[in-house]
Formats: C-alpha cells, structure tokens, sequence
C-alpha cells in the first residue's frame, strides 16, 4: 500500500491538454566476503602495467630521435650561417690574392671570412679549411703580409663535447620521466596523462567535516545503523578479538533530498576520520579505461589516509547491471569496465583492524544496481533512507530553523503537521523560502503565513497573477476547485481541505485544492482509496453539473485516478471478480515511476482488467456529481466566494454548507 501522499493539491490547467484538477504533486512513497583471487589479479593487473610502461618508454623513445632530427635539420640548420669549404691550396691562394679578411687558426682547421667577388654584390662570406699544426711555417708571415686579422684557438675541453653529445639523451630522459609519471594511472602514479587518470574525489579532513549526527534529523533508525561503522573505525579490535571481520561496504539507499550524503558525511564527522567524497560520474570519460584508473587511484588515497570513509553518491552512474546496452558503443564497455575495478578493489580492499577504511555509498536507484556490487563481502549493510515522519519532520525544521529568526506564535509541530510526505530537502527549502517571503516584506520575523505560502510554492510554483483568464475561465475553474472541495468535505474518509485557490501557478496549474492530512498513513482501505478518487473527479463532476459540459482542466485528474484504480485492481486486489491475484507486471517503481509488462496477461485479463478499472472510475464520477448535486447550493456559494477572493482557506467550505442547510437556494442543472 502506498505512504499518505503529501498533500491532496487539485489543479486546473490551462486549456490544450495539459490540465490538472485533482492531482497531487508528490507522493512520499511507494505501494505497499571478500574473493579469495583478489591478490593474483592484482599481480596480473601489475604485470600488465609494467609491459605497457615498456612499450610506452620505446614508443616515446623513438618519437623523442625523430623529433630531435627533424629539430636539428629544420629549426637549428636555418638559424647557422652557410660555410664555403676550401682545400688549404686554394686558401694559400685566397690569401696572396687579398680575399681573405679575418683567419681563426685551430688545431685542425682554420676558419674565418672571405670576399667572394664572383657574387652579384660582393659582402663577405663564412669559409673552413682543414690544417694540420706545424705542417706550413710560413702561415703566419703570408697572413701578416696580406693585412688578415688573425688569431689563434685553444685545444677544445673534451668536457664539453661530452656534454654536447649527451644532451639529446639527457632530453630524452627527461621527457621520457615525465611522460611516463603523468601516464602512471595506477597505484602511486600521477593519475594519467594531463592527471586524467586521477582521482576526482575530495579529500576532507576530520577538523573540516564539521557535520555530524546533530545536524541530521528525521533518520534516527539509519543513525543507529550508522553508529556501529563508527565502533568500527574507532575501536575496531573490540569487534576484531573475537574474530568478527570489519565490513567494508555501506550502501545508504532512498529518494532523492533525504539526506544520504549528509549521513555519510556525518558519520566522518563522528568517526574524526579523513572523508574522500565522490560522484559516480567522475569514473566514467570518453577515454577507455580512465574510469578504472581513477577508482585505484581512490582506494589508493584512501589506503594511505586509513582510518578514513570513501563516499561514492550516485553510485548507479557506474554500478548499473552489466550487459545492459551492449553493442551500444564504448561507453557501455567504459561504464562495465570501471564496474568491474571498482568490484576488483572492494575484494582487495584492505581492512587492517589497526588502519579500517569503510566505502560508503548512496543511490536512489537500487534496482538498478548489478547485484555482484550488493552480494555480501562488498556491501555488508544496506540502510534505507526515506522521507521522514511528524516526529522526524520536526527534528529537521528545528535544525533548518537555527539561523532563521521566528515570530513568537510561529508552531514548529503544526509546520510538520502540514508538511507529510516533505523529504529533508523540502522541508528546508520551505523554511528558506519562507525567510525570503518575510525578508521582502521587511518582516521582523518569519511567521506560520510566511511557511504556510513557501510550502504552497514548493507544492505548486510561483502564484503566476500576471496571467490573465476571461471571465469564462476564471467561472470554470472556480466550479472545478469547489468541486474538489466540496466532495473532499462531504465524503468520510477524506482529508480534510485546508485551501482553495483559482490562481494560477507556475508549474501549468490554473487553479487548486490543497488538503492537509491530520496524521501520516501507511495503510491505506479500500473505502479511503474510493474517497480519493471520488474527490480527484470532484472537479469533472462540477463543470458537468453547472456548465453540462467538461473541459480539458481534469486532464491530470482523469490519468491520477486511472492510475490509482488501476493500481487498486492489478496491485492491491481490491476487485470482486478478479480477486486478490496480482496481475502487474515488473515494475521499476522506487521513485514512483512505473514500466508496466502485460506480456504476462492473456487478452481476456486485460479486457477484464480495462473493464474493471473503467466500472470503478465510473462509479466514483457518479458518486461525486450525485454528491455535489445534493449539495448544489453551496457549490454555488463557495464558487462566487472564490470568484470574488480567488483564495479561500478550508473554513470556507464549512461555511458555505451551513449557509446551504440554512438558506437552500435550487439552482437548476446545467446553467
């Protein structure tokens, strides 16, 4: 059976299909050991490593030569002025002829600049020679006769010709140590080239948490949980001396905004240990086998940090069922991939009694998940997180309010009373919003007003008063909400109506009914689920009675109701002649959403369902027009009360029944 939704909230959509007249925004709930070849992977995955750094370091050796000839022929050749080669003959001859002007004489060779009067425009040019010391003696005279600025050079240090020789190596060694650190995604390395290999998570340390149990409300039972993995990181021999093993999973599981990081987070905060916080999509790239090298890169942060929690949030992005999607493309084999690591390193996840380290995850998809991540030695403890209840729903505005000055009369309780079905994240954006709507009407103080209309923005949007409707349509979703109201007041297992409000929304509705519940629900009747949808076609009901006609405003009551009678006949067995036999197929229904398979069902069941489901909807639209036909006169007073101040609390459909039984006014149908 389903939790009590959150608030019975009617709305009227505008004209075109998209209608809204009974529907209720949210619902706060549903219907009703390590692997002992851990240590020789991990010698494979090594061994792999350690080849393919050699295949890298010759690749990267090769392209390091060719990069540093083509360096030398194409960048340093052009910067070096041409040299004429001369034999020493016709140097002599240069010489006599007065075309030499400067000579450096070496050791082996004698260089310098010449005329070259066979140029277009004779300028000097750069000229060697090969000479041997000692073999001509008159060298130096015939310089000296021919006017050539001469000098000699020293024997050249073999040091420095060393040095020259080795200096293409000492580049390639250098670049090849850098390479190959930044392409070391695994144990110990840099995290890949350019750091895409490493690890994303955020490293938190035990003074900087600064969240811990108190700070978290409406979750005592997975608290409770939670305590003992702080035992375990903070006194684990206690558990260890009679050979109990340190679990090393802990899967927090629950729909979105109750609060699962928060925990994780608080439970560092009590453990003081280091907190290594991450998101299933910062595994998985484009790049094949990146999302693998950052989980090691993780655990081996973590390895280093222990004592310490790793959080993984949203753990589905790469813990889905492996197989689904093959031959999609290599983001699947990427995702299976990182999968399979991140298993691998959870079996050989080191659990030192001395040095514990827990991986914690959340996720609100666990139907998902492959269930070789959630056997038993990788997620030891799976603890539900849900929306919480009254007692719960105060404990959480207690701490959302801390910072937030209230008005003397604002009521905590009746806050939470009104709020079911509100998860944490709600309940603190109501009481945020409800601190801005005090702020800009320069309130001292946030007051019940203030919740009151922040809560009605969380449920329905933003009250959208520069949309105008012609009078027609303002008259139509008057009668459709005092439909809604009328029929919720009137029928006994109803909730009780707390507003009604013919202006429109921001999230398409034109108009609606809020009910407030008195208490949570977890089992719902037979009689309280008829009731419902009697009030969800309340508004159909009306626009027949008055206007003998309908509008495209019920759209969204008319598929609310249809789901719910369809779950009363297929889910619930609440029909005569089909039984208590359960005729849904599979469905992924966690967070509400459904994927029905009929496949199951013979034809003849299917009509019999339709058949059943259709009587139902039937009956209920003709128990609420009969309803609302006997009480024409106060739909037709609460209607012109809407008209006229366009949001009315629940005190005025009391009124108007009592006016009705003290004044009766006929009112012929369909005018």
């Amino acid at each position: 059976m389903p939790d009590e939704e959150r608030k019975n909230a009617r709305r009227s959509d505008a004209a075109g299909g998209t209608g809204a007249g009974g529907g209720r925004p949210r619902s706060s709930g549903t219907g009703g050991a390590g692997r002992p070849g851990g240590g020789r992977q991990g010698n494979d995955n090594q061994g792999r490593n350690t080849g393919r750094q050699v295949w890298q370091f010759v690749a990267y050796f090769v392209v390091a030569l060719i990069a540093l000839y083509l360096f030398e022929q194409f960048l340093l050749g052009p910067m070096t002025a041409p040299s004429t080669e001369l034999d020493y003959g016709t140097f002599k001859a240069k010489v006599a002829e007065g075309q030499v002007l400067t000579a450096v004489i070496g050791e082996n060779e004698i260089t310098g600049t010449m005329m070259d009067p066979s140029a277009p425009s004779p300028s000097p040019v750069e000229f060697k020679t090969t000479y041997q010391a000692g073999a001509d003696e008159r060298l130096v005279a015939d310089l000296q006769a021919a006017g050539v600025k001469y000098s000699f050079e020293g024997p050249s240090s073999p040091v420095g010709g060393i040095l020259i020789s080795l200096l293409p190596f000492i580049f390639i060694g250098v670049l090849w140590y850098v390479i190959v650190r930044r392409m070391a995604g695994g144990r110990g390395g840099a995290g890949g080239i350019f750091g895409v290999g490493k690890s994303k998570a955020t490293k938190v340390e035990p003074e900087q948490v600064g969240v811990t149990f108190k700070d978290v409300g409406g979750a005592d039972e997975a608290i409770e949980e939670l305590r003992e993995i702080i035992q375990f990181l903070k006194t684990p021999e206690q558990f260890a001396k009679l050979g109990g093993r340190i679990p090393k999973g802990v899967l927090l599981v629950g729909p979105p905004g109750t609060g699962k990081t928060l925990l994780a987070k608080a439970t560092a905060g009590e453990a003081g240990v280091p907190f290594f916080e991450s998101s299933g999509s910062e595994f998985v790239e484009m790049f094949v086998g990146v999302g693998a090298a950052r989980v090691r890169d993780l655990f081996e942060q973590a390895r280093k940090a222990a004592p310490a929690i790793v959080f993984i949030d949203e753990i589905d992005a790469i813990g889905q069922s492996r197989g689904i999607g093959i031959g999609l493309g290599g983001a699947n084999d990427e995702r299976e991939q990182t999968l399979n690591q991140l298993l691998a390193e959870i079996d050989g996840f080191s659990t030192d009694m001395a040095r514990p380290v827990i991986i914690m995850a959340a996720t609100n998809r666990p139907e998902v998940l492959d269930p070789a991540l959630l056997r038993a030695g990788r997620f030891d403890r799976q603890v539900e997180v849900g929306n919480p209840d009254l007692i719960g729903r105060i404990q959480i505005l207690k701490i959302h309010s801390r910072g937030i000055k209230l008005a003397r009369d604002f009521d905590i309780e009746r806050a939470a009373r009104i709020t079911p079905g509100f998860s944490g994240a709600d309940l603190a954006s109501a009481m945020n919003e409800a601190a801005l709507l005090a702020a800009r009407r320069r309130a001292d103080a946030v007051t019940m007003k203030d919740f009151e209309a922040a809560m009605e923005r969380v449920i329905a949007g933003l009250e959208k008063k520069t949309r105008v409707m012609n009078e027609a349509e303002r008259r139509t979703v008057a009668y459709h909400e005092s439909g809604h109201a009328l029929v919720a007041a009137l029928l006994p297992h109803a909730d009780p109506v707390a507003k009604i409000s013919i202006i429109p929304r921001a999230r398409g509705a034109l108009g609606y009914t809020l009910q407030m519940p008195s208490e949570d629900r977890y089992i719902l009747t037979k009689d309280e689920l008829t009731d419902r949808i009697a009030v969800m076609l309340g508004g159909r009901a009306a626009e027949v009675n008055v206007l003998g006609t309908v509008s495209t405003g019920a759209s969204d009551d008319i598929q609310k109701a249809t789901e719910l009678a369809r779950r009363m006949i297929t889910e619930f067995g609440m029909s005569e002649k089909l039984g208590s036999v359960r005729y849904a197929g599979r469905q992924l229904r966690y967070l509400g959403g459904v994927v029905q398979d009929d496949s199951h069902l013979s034809p003849r069941t299917q009509e019999l369902i339709d058949a059943e489901v259709a009587n139902l909807i039937k009956e209920q639209f003709e128990r609420a027009r009969t309803t609302l036909r006997e009480n024409r006169t106060a739909l037709e007073t609460l209607s012109q009360e809407l008209l006229a101040q366009e949001t009315v609390d629940g005190s005025a459909v009391q009124a108007a029944l009592e006016a009705a039984k003290a004044l009766p006014v006929p009112v012929r149908e369909g005018a």
